[in-house]
């Protein structure tokens, strides 16, 4: 083996994360933690599977990367192998690198490539272009074109992918109601925290409601809520896609945008996306091999908390009603439990609200499918393993699923209908839960 030869292969086992691949011994503890391993049976769709096909990438024994892109992208990314494997294997990081590799050596044909920087750079970085996207569905909504489009079944002309979710999108709000948002939010009473709310990119456009709650609710509860000039997305959908590059990017914009609070005295950067939360507690990865900018992403992920964490340390006032009872199921964000490690503030919260019972879901911690837009892109597979989850939530007899991410939220809404409980059953985020109880209704 030449000199050259090693070094490339230094460098390929460097790009492809060997070193953690070298920490799995392939004893199989993942494999029941693994919702396509159950979904699709195949050695290659578990993460042992998928952590082998990238030791032999790495090693030189794989020329054809086909079979080891196909593992990949099928993957959730849900991460529930990590919580379940007893040698601590770095799944996220192995996975982050063979997607990155993977999407630097293919060559895809010219529309796709204009669709991916259409999406990537042209749209989530665009906190402008998102709301005035959100207007004009709002103008869908509330003109009548959308039960005219249901009646005529017009949404059938779409992707079938597409088409299931033009059917439990959230209610817009409007163009003026977004303006009027303050930028700052007063607390009720005496001030417990000084926080900064992180609105998101998609989550702001599309969930602008539960953004408004959650600021309202933190305020309620004794915080003072500010905005931030210059957030952007969170770079989660860059990172799992493999542009990596891009994630870098926006997280620098994030940090920088910050870093402009702190002088000012902020106790916590407070999220609400489980999806997003993970990714800006993992920004620090993004700079392995930049000190300086690795020590400014963990000062920033140390600041940040799910929205959950902090009510939990808090007290909000219910509204009680004796004649209210209602059953409750709760279907936890993958990356909130497996990334941010955080499981029992939700549970703590949905506890407290007065004539709640909370039913537990058998398999909890086992993802949706919803991944992010795994549920476009691989509709069909999605749609097995959402399936799956349902026969769980019908079988707690729940009246209401609470998630903790937009994801989450459309899949559990889609998941309703798709079981036939949409008479009985809805699918709300736990802020929309909190706010109801505290009589903030809008």
């Amino acid at each position: 083996m030449t000199a050259d030869t090693d070094r490339a292969r230094s460098e390929l086992q460097r790009e492809l994360a060997y070193e953690d691949t070298l920490s799995c011994v392939q004893c199989g503890y993942c494999l029941p933690a693994c919702p396509t391993y159950a979904a699709f049976g195949k050695e290659t769709h578990s993460p042992r599977g998928r952590i082998h096909l990238v030791r032999l990438a790495a090693e030189g024994k794989m020329n054809d990367w086909t079979l080891l892109a196909e593992a990949m992208d099928l993957c959730l990314g849900c991460r529930a192998c990590e919580t379940a494997c007893p040698s601590g294997v770095r799944y996220g990081r192995i996975l982050e690198s063979a997607r990155t590799a993977i999407a630097a050596r293919r060559r895809p044909g010219a529309f796709a490539r204009a669709g991916r920087k259409l999406a990537f750079r042209g749209l989530f970085p665009h906190k402008r272009l998102l709301n005035s996207l959100a207007g004009t569905l709002w103008v869908y909504q509330k003109s009548g074109l959308e039960k005219a489009a249901e009646s005529l079944r017009l949404t059938r002309l779409l992707p079938a992918s597409l088409a299931a979710f033009a059917e439990v999108l959230p209610r817009q709000t409007s163009p003026a109601a977004r303006a009027r948002r303050p930028k700052t939010f007063q607390p009720r009473g005496e001030r417990r925290f000084r926080v900064a709310f992180f609105t998101g990119c998609v989550m702001d456009a599309m969930f602008e409601r539960v953004n408004r709650l959650s600021m309202e609710l933190l305020a309620l509860a004794g915080c003072e809520v500010v905005s931030v000039p210059g957030e952007t997305c969170c770079g989660a959908l860059h990172a799992h896609a493999g542009e990596r590059g891009d994630a870098k990017r926006l997280a620098m914009r994030n940090i920088e945008a910050f870093e402009r609070l702190e002088a000012s005295g902020i106790d916590y950067v407070v999220h609400n996306a489980g999806g997003c939360g993970a990714m800006l507690a993992e920004y620090p990865r993004l700079f392995d091999d930049e000190p300086l900018w690795r020590e400014r992403a963990r000062r920033f992920a140390d600041q940040c908390a799910d929205i959950s964490v902090v009510l939990a340390q808090l007290e909000l006032p219910f509204k009680r009603d004796p004649d209210r009872w209602v059953t409750v199921t709760y279907q936890p964000s993958c990356h909130m439990t497996h990334v941010q490690k955080v499981t029992a503030p939700p549970l703590d919260l949905l506890r407290s609200i007065p004539g709640v019972r909370l039913a537990d879901m058998e398999d909890r911690d086992q993802c949706c499918g919803s991944a992010g837009i795994y549920n476009i892109v691989h509709h069909e597979e999605s749609m097995s393993i959402l399936d799956a989850k349902m026969r769980s939530v019908r079988a707690t007899g729940a009246a209401v699923v609470v998630t903790t991410n937009p994801g989450c939220l459309l899949q559990m809404r889609l998941g309703i209908r798709r079981a036939g409980l949409a008479e009985r059953m809805r699918a709300v985020h736990l802020v929309e839960l909190l706010a109801e109880a505290c009589g903030l209704t809008r």
